[in-house]
């Protein structure tokens, strides 16, 4: 059986198929599709023809599924029920004003930056629907690789057609234990925190590549005694006394921990909004991005 998407009349077909079974009888099922019933008719025969099996059995009161056309009625059910769904969504996508907009972000900005940003958007926009997925920076890529979602918030900019549109840039601090022995200093150098051990996001992360480029800046390497894709995990983790960090400043003594700033003026993360260049944003999309180059902008 060919594609149901591929042939329009097939597809029809199944959707005919449909209603014949919840109505059990070609008079009455021509009548609510609006069609004649010789025309109903010819739809069956094609079908059957081309699945190669009877899907009915012709009663005096009408039509029976058999256990071939009950297979058959269910996956038409789910086809047509996929294509209406599509057909909506694809509408939606286009209307700039209660459209759908999908938007990816990194675990770090979910309780900071992305609820003003949406905060905003809704009251721009209060009809558009914004479908939010959180995850790592090296995922988001992939799926704005892969057309999962239009737009996302990020740290890595990446080589390409991507697009890149910063929207604020955070200070990085070292964060040490309350009992660290540097604990009372102002600022510091990381190669003052030889011997020490780090806690810092899995190999793969945005955050980790920005981390290991400051390390070998400052001549020096550390140990890595713990990993974790949570900034706010690290951050407690450092605080019970199980190494040091490098986190943005406002993740910085959340449960205890001592923030030191650092004496290298690269210290900072940049948070962009991204987008692939090479295929065209729908409406919604625009506007998100519209308003975000508008008043948001870094």
């Amino acid at each position: 059986m060919r594609g149901a998407y591929d042939d329009p009349v097939l597809l029809r077909d199944l959707e005919w198929l449909v209603t014949l079974s919840e109505h059990g009888h070609v008079t009455k099922a021509a009548q609510a599709l609006g069609v004649p019933q010789p025309t109903l008719s010819r739809a069956l025969a094609r079908l059957e023809q081309e699945l190669g099996c009877a899907l009915f059995e012709r009663v005096p009161a009408g039509l029976v599924e058999t256990p071939e056309g009950a297979l058959a009625v269910a996956a038409a059910r789910d086809a047509s029920g996929r294509l209406q769904q599509l057909t909506a969504e694809l509408r939606a996508r286009r209307d700039p004003d209660s459209g759908l907009v999908r938007l990816a972000f990194l675990d770090s900005l979910a309780t900071s930056l992305v609820p003003r940003i949406l905060g905003d958007f809704h009251r721009l926009a209060p009809r558009v629907r914004v479908a939010l997925t959180q995850e790592p920076g090296h995922e988001i890529k992939t799926d704005l690789d892969e057309a999962s979602v239009d737009l996302a918030v990020t740290s890595t900019r990446h080589r390409g057609p991507y697009g890149w549109l910063p929207l604020q840039r955070e200070r990085l601090v070292v964060i040490v234990p309350p009992t660290h022995r540097l604990r009372r200093r102002k600022r510091v150098g990381l190669a003052e925190l030889g011997g020490d051990e780090l806690v810092t996001t899995p190999p793969g992360f945005g955050f980790r590549e920005l981390v290991t480029r400051l390390q070998a800046e400052a001549g020096t390497s550390f140990p890595v005694s713990f990993e974790s894709g949570d900034l706010g995990a690290i951050e407690g983790l450092v605080s019970a006394g199980l190494g040091i960090g490098i986190v943005p400043e406002q993740f910085a003594g959340l449960t205890g921990s001592v923030p030191l700033a650092l004496d290298t003026p690269s210290a900072v993360r940049t948070i962009a909004l991204t987008w692939r260049t090479d295929r065209p944003l729908t409406p919604p999309a625009r506007r998100l991005r519209a308003m975000l180059a508008e008043g948001w902008a870094a």
